[in-house]
């Protein structure tokens, strides 16, 4: 009865408004802690492992988990959605010697809620406050956190020490994983962010401090006690500080000789990897595990589940998967789908999948030399359409609520200015959580969306808002506001040539366009930066663009049909600048068979720069440009 006392709060948990309005998140973990006989730092580094101490407005993550301590209440969370892959005119193959591909799967029916999905109800239990209490109130929230870790400890036959090292298989218990490593991976994030400490201001206004403990050595052999299933790696090829399993998709035949999902190939020995392409899943975990094992289905090399940072591996890296809607890009890319969903605003991702995601992407780029940037490191939404047909169908994934910023200070490469007012060149970096362009459509057609921090910067064009929005002709619609239509909007990290200034707005070079984007001194959209650009050769009005780089005819054996180099309806005209994101040889990986003896790669001797165009990368062929210094 003594034991089960500690489980119920003391009614203190949330402070009084006399404690100061910027202090009353940190006073709740206080009194929580105290309340449960929780570490108070351990209380706090769960909490930002879960959701940097944001309470969202109680508004759920993808996996219907709600407040600071990401309690999930996800009986909704499992209900089917219609994945990406599967909407929209894009042929994720993007292979136009091949019939485009249209997957409709069949989504599973789900069962069991998982209990990762389910700690909110049992916080409710243990803490006698309401489902709706924790939700909506963070202080409630942090209370029905600290109830769970101490039930955790118990359960674990551990003591309410007050000392942190003592409390890790209860972090590891909390992370809802129910395998060894996950918890591992988990727990081990947490004691690193009680390692180096933190502070920061919530979304609510709240500034939140964690004190670093830099000799803090946690006892890890509790893991031992804690009841997880092990796991086997298998054939995945992941850092060994995230948790991996292999889940491998099919390659196999059936049909009239169709086969799925993906090419056998032999990269980086045959083709250079040069991309990683971020994703959002548009359904539920469970869900898509069950579609990437379907052969008439597509696939990509990982999917990583958002609660936990869950990491599983479909495809080797030498494989080809079908992911990106541009056989260019799929050829030379690792796609990584992230368990979540574009239009939903509120629907956030856990510090814990940013975390992961940030350390796999780091692994891959260091194995095979992908640079990290946002030129090689690709939203879904940055592929561009390989032909003028395919333009308006391309996916818009991630989308604008992806934090940029923040992973790429996870992928230890922050978004920093790297010149002066005279580079040439500006690196889009609005303030995420300040930066709120609207947007419509979340719901239904042409309704506002929430409110909610955002990556992206919209374009006009002309110095103001009065001025029609920037209008990409590839679309061959009128732009609008729409959380899909990317036509007039940039994204934290893209690189673009500066084209003018005036007053609070900067000009660059876009689509062919000068597009004006606001970027006041006292609140910056961008900062500079110098870098390499591209400019048509004296003499020439304008050059093509292209959405894949393809080799030029004679370059093609007599085995392999001759792909079109096709240009896309823009053009770089004469005095414009692009940033250059590399070079790189014009390449074709023909692979329309299921026996490996007919793939080829074919490599010309044209050579193609990577330039951010539009919203998306694009192509153009170095014969037609000259290279320079973007501040000369």
């Amino acid at each position: 009865m003594a034991a089960a006392a500690l489980l119920f709060p003391l009614l203190g948990a949330a402070p009084s408004d006399a404690e100061g309005s910027e202090n009353r998140l940190q006073s709740a973990f206080a009194s929580a802690a105290a309340d449960y006989h929780v570490p108070q730092s351990v209380l706090l580094g769960v909490a930002y492992l879960q959701s940097r101490w944001d309470a969202h407005g109680g508004a759920p993550s993808v996996t219907g988990g709600y407040g600071p301590m990401h309690l999930t209440d996800a009986g909704t969370a499992l209900a089917g959605a219609t994945p990406h892959h599967s909407e929209g005119s894009e042929d994720p193959r993007g292979d136009s010697a091949r019939a485009a591909l249209h997957p409709r799967p069949t989504l599973p029916r789900t069962s069991a809620v998982p209990a990762r999905l389910r700690t909110l109800p049992k916080a409710a239990e243990l803490t006698g406050l309401s489902a709706r209490q924790l939700r909506t109130d963070p202080a409630a929230n942090v209370a029905g956190g600290a109830a769970l870790l101490a039930a955790a400890q118990r359960e674990l036959g551990e003591p309410l020490s007050s000392d942190p090292a003592d409390w890790y298989g209860a972090v590891a218990r909390f992370s809802g994983a129910d395998d060894t490593a996950t918890a591992a991976a988990y727990a081990n994030d947490v004691y690193d962010v009680l390692r180096t400490g933190q502070e920061r201001r919530t979304d609510g206004g709240q500034v939140v401090t964690l004190a670093a403990q830099p000799r803090l050595a946690p006892d890890t052999g509790q893991l031992r006690r804690a009841g997880l299933r092990t796991i086997e790696a298998g054939e995945t090829e992941c850092p060994p500080t995230v948790s991996c399993e292999w889940i491998p998709a099919p390659y196999e035949q059936f049909g009239d000789s169709d086969y799925g999902n993906h090419d056998l190939a032999d990269r980086p020995a045959s083709s250079d990897i040069d991309y990683i392409v971020i994703h959002d899943t548009e359904g539920a975990w469970e869900g898509v595990l069950t579609m990437v094992q379907d052969p008439a289905y597509v696939s990509w090399q990982y999917t990583l589940r958002s609660t936990d940072g869950h990491i599983a591996q479909h495809v080797k890296a030498k494989d080809v998967a079908w992911h990106a809607g541009n056989w260019f890009v799929n050829a030379k890319s690792i796609g990584l789908e992230h368990e979540g969903f574009l239009a939903k605003p509120d629907a956030w991702y856990t510090e814990a999948m940013y975390r992961s995601s940030a350390r796999l992407v780091a692994y891959l780029a260091k194995k095979y030399g992908i640079p990290l940037d946002r030129q090689h490191i690709l939203g879904h939404d940055t592929v561009p359409g390989p032909t003028t047909s395919t333009i308006s169908g391309m996916h818009t994934d991630p989308g604008p609520y992806w934090d940029w910023r923040h992973y790429f200070e996870l992928l230890g490469r922050p978004l920093a200015p790297t010149a002066g007012p005279n580079g040439g060149l500006v690196t889009i970096r609005p303030d995420y959580a300040t930066n709120r362009p609207r947007y419509t459509g979340c719901v239904s057609a042409g309704q506002p969306c929430a409110a909610h921090g955002s990556s992206a910067v919209r374009l006009y064009s002309g110095p103001g808002e009065s001025y029609p929005l920037i209008k990409d002709i590839g679309r061959g619609s009128t732009p609008t506001t729409g959380v899909n239509d990317l036509s007039s909007r940039v994204s934290t990290g893209q690189q673009y040539a500066v084209a003018g200034r005036d007053g609070d707005w900067t000009a660059i070079w876009y689509l062919g366009q000068k597009a004006w984007f606001k970027n006041p001194k006292k609140n910056p959209t961008a900062v500079d930066a110098a870098g390499l650009v591209v400019t048509p050769k004296d003499g020439l009005k304008s050059v093509p663009v292209y959405g894949r780089a393809y080799p030029e005819a004679s370059a093609y054996p007599a085995d392999v049909p001759v792909q079109a180099v096709s240009p896309l309806p823009y053009t770089l005209p004469a005095g414009q600048r692009y940033a250059v994101g590399g070079k790189v040889p014009g390449e074709y990986y023909y692979a329309v068979t299921f026996g490996e003896d007919a793939h080829r790669v074919v490599v010309g001797k044209d050579q193609y720069y990577e330039i951010q165009f539009g919203h998306r990368v694009a192509y153009v062929r170095a014969a037609d440009v000259r290279e320079l210094r973007s501040g000369s």
